[in-house]
Formats: C-alpha cells, structure tokens, sequence
C-alpha cells in the first residue's frame, strides 16, 4: 500500500514545478516521499503542446500594468484582479526559475531575450523556444525532478477516484467544512489492479477537457479526469462555460488531436483570409487579426457559415521566409509534410477548441475547498482568466500557482494524516467489459453533442437538446460503469460526460454574453 507526503496527479509544468520545489525544500530529509502519477509517459502533457510561449514583464518599455490591462480586457473585466496582479507580478521570478532548471528561450544576436507579440498583448512579453515553448520547458523540468532521489514517477498509472471520507462510510455533503482527501485510488494499468495511494496532500494537476470535443488541439490524455474526480469528491467548480477555442489550428479533417498554428504566427504578421484573397477581420474587431481569440475565432465561424466553406486562410506569404522558419521551425515543417509551403501556399485554418478558462474552484494559494487538496493549471479556476485566456498567460498561471501550492503546502502538511484505514477498492460482482464499441459510439456521440450544441456559438434550444441527448448518455454509461472492472476507456468517458455537464450546466445559467460565452438568445 504506497503511502506518500506529497502526491501529484500530473506531470506539466504545474505538478512538476511544484514537486520540484518540494524536493528542494525537503532535501536531504530521505524520510520525505513525493510521488507523481502520470497515466501515460511522464512528458505527454498538455503542457508539451504549448507552442507560442510564456508571457511575462520582460522589456524596458513594458510594465506590470499594461499587462494586468491586458490580462483584465481579455477576460472581459470579469477576472479576479487581486490573482491578476499576483500572476503577473510574481510571473518574472518564476519564469526565471525555469531558467535556472535549464529552460532555454530564443535570443537575439544581442543576446538578450527575443520577445514575442500576440493577440491582445500591447507589449513584446512572450518568451519561447522556437515553436515548441512547452516542450522545452516540459523537458527542463523532468530534468530537473530526476535529480531528486525523494521524488517517484509513476507512468501508465491512472487515477480513478479520491479518497475522502465517503470512503469511510461518512456521508460527505458538497459544502461541508471539513471533507478531507487522504490520496487516490490509482489503476496500474500494468497489472490491471486498482491500488490505493494514501497522502497527507494530494495535488490535482491534470490539465484540460478537450477531447470532449470533436476537434481539439490537446492530446487525447485532455479527458477532464482531475475536474470530474474532485466534482465528485465534492469539490466546487466554476466559470465551466468559458471554453477557449483556438482560432486557428491547421484543416485536417478527422485527426485529433488537432495541429495548432500557433497565434505567435499573427503576431509575427500572418493575415487571415478568405479564398479568393479577401481579408474580413477589419469588419469584427480594430485589431484585425490580432484581436483576443475569442473575437477571431467567432469571426471565422461567422465567415465560414455565411460563405458556407469549411476554413478559411492564414497568409504568410509576404513574411520574411528564413526569419518564419528560424521562428516556426516545426510549424513550417508540419505543414510541408501537409503539402502547404509557406512561402507560396496559404495555410488552410480552422477553429478548435483549445484551453478551459474555468475548472476546480481553488483560493490564491490553489487550495480547494476540500482540505489538504491543491488544484493547479489548467484544470483550475484561479480567476486570472475571467471571461476568456490572454495568450500565453497560461504557462505563467501554472508556474506562480505551482509556487503558491507549495507554500501553502508546506505551511499545512504537517496537520494532515495517513488514514490507513481506508479500505481497499471493491470491484467485486463486475466484469471485463466485452463491448468496446460501446464506449467508442458513446465518445463519439458525444463529442457530437458537445460540438455541435456547445461550441463557439450557443442558443437556448441548442443548450436543451444537448441537456436532454447528455442524460441518456449519462444514465446508459452508468450503468456500464457499475457492472465493468475499472478500465481507463471506462473512467476517461465517464469523466468527460461529467464536464460536458458542468460545461452544459454552466453555459446554460449564464443569462450574459461575456468573453468565450455567446448565445445568440441573449440578444433578444
């Protein structure tokens, strides 16, 4: 039975920067344990997708509060500017510590940091490393955790459930005071066998939801596991609605995850257009292709729907080709292998949804309401996003949160216990499930409702058809669940049916159009 001080479910730049910041705290204490779960390899993260960067107060001509302007006029106002003015103060500190794990950024001749523009920034503040900014910090990171002998990586184990005192046989209310996490049932997927891993602090780092879409540009681990484990564990989520959709990730019609064509890629001059060379953001937002990506990705929609196309252009053309590649080498490669060159073809681009600006509910240290609980990146709502996500803002949210967790951790963990009693898992009277397809046709279904229903633009009578189609598939895959042996196919659907709802439920409640919420009911 593993017992640990400190357990992370996840390993992207938020759960790895905290482990690492744990170790070094505790170094040289081998009585400190740390494990950190991964339910595929250790660098297959939301975070390793990141292409354009991280956006922090770097240059002499910027300042703390053009950026927190920024950040606030992104969000529509509606972010919690207290969280705002901590990201982005203590962003610069951070950022540097991922330099002193190793994390290399592009610099120019002069050797200083080549800073990137992107939509709904006002200042150059993105730091990156070619197109693959997430990778590189992503492998910093895991570099820097394996030089830490009291930090344990588990790969191909998936987390099931959290353990709290429901578990004991209490019955645990939504908003009760004292719930507590004592750690995870965990599935070796391995042996097949559900293992309980018991903790004194527990840490729910599993990034985003995308894959309850038809087309995303998160890897297919993206099932929403940490934000349903909590919700059912009792756990508040919020702001669920606000789902970012990425303007322009490349058209290829049934693959997923999705190619991104970073936004870096407007910043650096790239113009959309239609076919026939027409440009149309001039008739959405002043800031033509460089407005915040829910105005560009609604423009798109609309201008794919009147014209009744299946993507519009991203023109690169006139850009200095050898400065582009040098830029996006990967991006310019992708897309040779695509059969598009850069330099004579328009890239073919269409929205996808991206990144979640809301999640698990957490204070200004990533605490829940759920004691010796932490949620942190993606899956968190921290209230720094608000209404919708300013570009490269959220590697920046991860790392300060990351920072944050850790001090509360380490101020609390020493009033939490190992409950041992917490029984094992019990799947008796369950079976192997035979039908596979079962839960292929339920995904699919689905990402269909989500999709079509909740996307980009909603209306009353979409949200209701898609609550209605959600029940039945709630009710039928339960049902499944309670008779099948754990399997991770099994959990991932039942997690992203979850979210669907609180996306659904949230999108259905909110009576404003605000940021990446738009329903055309809410004109009338």
């Amino acid at each position: 039975m593993p017992q640990f001080d400190f357990l992370i479910i996840g390993s992207g730049i938020a759960g790895l920067s905290y482990a690492a910041k744990l170790a070094r705290h505790f170094e040289g204490n081998q009585d400190i344990s740390i494990a950190v779960i991964t339910k595929v390899q250790a660098d297959e993260t939301n975070t390793k997708y990141a292409q354009g960067g991280i956006a922090a107060v770097w240059a002499e001509s910027d300042s703390f509060e053009k950026h927190i302007e920024d950040t606030m006029d992104a969000g529509d106002a509606i972010n919690k500017r207290s969280v705002v003015e901590i990201v982005v103060k203590e962003g610069p500190q951070r950022i540097q510590e991922l330099i002193d794990y190793g994390t290399r950024f592009d610099k120019e001749h002069s050797g200083e940091y080549d800073l990137a523009k992107e939509g709904g920034h006002s200042d150059h503040r993105i730091l990156h490393y070619k197109d693959v900014t997430g990778a590189e910090i992503e492998r910093a990171l895991l570099e820097e955790v394996k030089r830490h002998p009291n930090i344990e990586i588990f790969t191909h184990y998936y987390a099931v459930e959290l353990i709290t005192q429901h578990h004991l046989g209490e019955t645990v209310y939504r908003y009760r005071e004292d719930i507590q996490c004592f750690g995870a049932y965990v599935l070796n997927r391995e042996t097949g066998a559900v293992e309980k891993f018991l903790a004194k602090t527990t840490l729910v780092a599993t990034g985003g939801i995308g894959n309850i879409y038809q087309s995303t540009t998160n890897p297919t681990i993206a099932t929403g596991d940490g934000i349903a484990m909590v919700y059912r564990a009792k756990g508040i989520c919020d702001n669920m609605e606000f789902i970012q959709f990425h303007p322009t990730s490349l058209f290829q019609p049934g693959k997923k995850p999705s190619f991104l064509i970073s936004e870096a890629v407007r910043g650096f001059g790239g113009i959309l257009k239609h076919a026939d060379g027409s440009t149309f953001m001039e008739y959405y937002d002043d800031r033509l292709s460089l407005a915040p990506r829910d105005i560009v990705a609604r423009a798109i929609d609309s201008e794919m729907k009147k014209r009744g196309v299946e993507h519009v252009y991203l023109d690169v053309r006139h850009c200095d080709y050898e400065k582009f590649l040098e830029h996006f080498p990967n991006i310019t490669e992708y897309c040779l292998h695509a059969g598009i060159d850069v330099r004579k073809d328009m890239i073919p681009v269409v929205p996808a949804q991206h990144y979640m600006c809301g999640g698990i509910k957490v204070n200004e240290w990533g605490q829940t309401n759920i004691q010796f609980l932490y949620a942190v990146g993606e899956c968190a709502a921290t209230g720094l996003h608000g209404a919708n996500r300013l570009a490269s803002n959220s590697l920046l949210e991860a790392a300060v949160f990351g920072h944050r967790a850790y001090l509360s951790t380490v101020e609390h963990y020493a009033q939490a216990a190992i409950r041992e009693e917490i029984p094992e898992w019990d799947d008796s009277g369950t079976t192997h499930p035979e039908e596979q397809v079962l839960v292929t046709e339920m995904t699919r279904e689905l990402n269909s409702i989500m999709s079509n229903y909740v996307g980009i633009v909603r209306t009353n009578r979409r949200m209701k058809r898609a609550y209605d189609r959600l029940q039945l598939l709630h009710e039928e895959h339960e049902q499944l669940y309670r008779e099948s042996k754990v399997s991770v196919a099994i959990c991932e659907l039942r997690n992203m049916i979850t979210v669907s709802y609180l996306v659904l439920k949230m999108a259905m409640a909110r009576r404003e159009n605000v940021g990446l919420h738009y329903n055309l009911d809410n004109f009338k």
